[in-house]
């Protein structure tokens, strides 16, 4: 299973449009590209396998292990990159901004319905994160 992860790059934030084999699921926030900085700056582009995580404070969410120089790359919601991200990956249902959304736990249901139950099957998933090109 294959997920994509289309962004556009700015000053206050990144927004991105995450599809599965072409069809849209939803928006994402990250923070803007401060080259790969740690806590401050989304991650590099590229492929990554996705993992289930399970935390108190976001319940069932996806993890992406394997970021070079980074740690504890999650998919989680907020709603505001800039104020609620430390280099992770937000869902939201609406972009209101730059690294700004609305609806984040729903944006994180929809996506999780999707891929929760095939990584529960063993399915192996991967992302891959690439910029919008003209």
């Amino acid at each position: 299973m294959k997920l994509e992860l289309i962004r556009r790059y700015y000053t206050n934030g990144t927004n991105g449009a995450l599809f599965f084999e072409g069809n849209f699921i939803c928006h994402t926030i990250e923070l803007p590209w401060i080259h790969n900085e740690h806590q401050i700056s989304c991650i590099p582009e590229g492929e990554y396998p996705i993992v289930k995580r399970y935390s108190p404070k976001f319940g069932w969410h996806l993890h992406l292990p394997d970021v070079p120089g980074r740690d504890l790359i999650l998919i989680h919601p907020a709603n505001n990159a800039m104020k609620e991200l430390k280099g992770c990956i937000a869902p939201v249902s609406i972009l209101t901004g730059e690294g700004i959304g609305i609806e984040s736990r729903k944006a994180l249901q929809k996506l999780n319905k999707l891929v929760l139950p095939e990584l529960d099957k063993g399915a192996s998933i991967l992302i891959t994160i690439k910029p919008v090109h003209p």
